[in-house]
């Protein structure tokens, strides 16, 4: 199956689980185009096709409530319930039961991409070398959730160096255009329930982020509440596109919310499924962190046993999930995790330059 006829099915499929904006998703095919790093961000139902093929070794591997759609800018901040501030994994929306192994080989193998683009200067193999070790280090002490206070002072200072701005952040979201179309009941009401107050006042904008969900409704409650600004967001969920027929995943159960219970993790009090619909609250210190964002001088390599570190921390969330993921990793060999990543890089390469032969508008 190539490329076209991949995306084409998948958005069939997704549409009947949920209403698609059609404008979005032209979009959304424009930047698949643009680069190959945000082509991979755009396509984890092509990579879970292919995957089995290129990494039928890695695939495998002892079943956990995983990520799939891993990568290294989808790790941002959040408030925890005591108001400290914390690092982690920011998006579940492809959650469900997969081989662990999926997340660490989608994980490394952005960060190839990403050093191919120059976002990241460490070598591939100490890459995919540091994100192992991360990962490793987080089994063997059970995780730990990454909470930047006393601790974590160098990830405090790189992940709140840029999108921290609060007059920045809150003219972006001013600027975002109210939306004029019908509300879904169920989104106008999941929004009002996580204001500070219900009868707070708020108009509706409609918000184009991300790129795995471009396309899906998504709505932003804005308001002013207490002489401060506040938002709050919709955003349609459907099934991973791991349980595609062709993918042959084992439940269709969307698993958002059962992975942020379960993950060892100091959790956003503020997110939640609702129906359909997952709501956060939105704000400059709770949001996704971008490469582009960050200080130009970084241990790259410590941010990357982080974010295997956090990985970690959302499998180990999985009844028994340490001792049957060790006991796989030592059977593996040295450098396993590098050559995947390669032949994924390889494969998404190839589905990358042949979308962008097909006309885009």
């Amino acid at each position: 199956m190539k490329i076209d006829e991949a995306t084409r099915k998948y958005e069939k499929w997704l549409g009947r689980c949920t209403p698609l904006l059609s404008r979005d998703l032209e979009l959304k095919h424009r930047a698949m185009a643009d680069d190959v790093f945000r082509f991979l961000r755009a396509t984890f139902y092509r990579w879970a096709q292919v995957w089995r093929e290129e990494c039928c070794k890695e695939a495998r591997a002892p079943v956990v409530l995983a990520v799939g759609d891993l990568h290294v800018e989808n790790f941002g901040t959040w408030r925890d319930i005591e108001g400290r501030l914390v690092w982690g994994i920011n998006d579940f929306d492809e959650v469900c039961p997969m081989p662990y192994t999926i997340d660490l080989v989608r994980l490394a193998a952005s960060a190839h991409l990403a050093i191919k683009a120059n976002h990241l200067s460490i070598g591939p193999k100490d890459a995919c070398d540091s994100i192992l070790a991360g990962y490793r280090e987080a089994l063997e002490q059970g995780g730990k959730p990454i909470v930047l206070g006393e601790h974590h002072h160098w990830l405090r200072e790189l992940a709140t160096s840029e999108l921290r701005d609060p007059v920045a952040y809150w003219e972006k979201m001013d600027a975002l255009p109210t939306y004029r179309g019908k509300v879904p009941k169920s989104a106008a009401r999941a929004l009002r329930k996580l204001l500070p107050e219900e009868e707070l006042d708020f108009r509706v904008a409609h918000r184009i982020a991300g790129l795995g969900s471009l396309g899906r409704q998504r709505f932003v409650a804005l308001g002013t509440w207490r002489g401060a600004k506040v938002a709050r967001e919709a955003k349609a969920l459907a099934p991973s596109a791991y349980t595609l027929p062709w993918n042959g995943g084992p439940t269709k159960k969307i698993q958002y919310e059962t992975v942020l219970k379960t993950s060892v993790r100091s959790p956003d009090p503020f997110v939640h499924l609702k129906g359909r619909w997952i709501v956060r609250r939105l704000a400059p210190d709770c949001c996704r962190v971008e490469l582009s964002t960050l200080p130009q001088e970084r241990d790259e390599s410590r941010l990357l046993l982080e974010m295997g570190h956090e990985t970690a921390n959302v499998h180990l969330g999985s009844r028994g999930a340490a001792r049957r993921i060790v006991s796989d990793l030592k059977a593996r060999k040295r450098g396993w995790l590098h050559e995947a990543a390669a032949r994924m890089v390889e494969a998404t390469l190839r589905d990358w330059n042949e979308w962008r032969k097909g006309p885009r508008t």
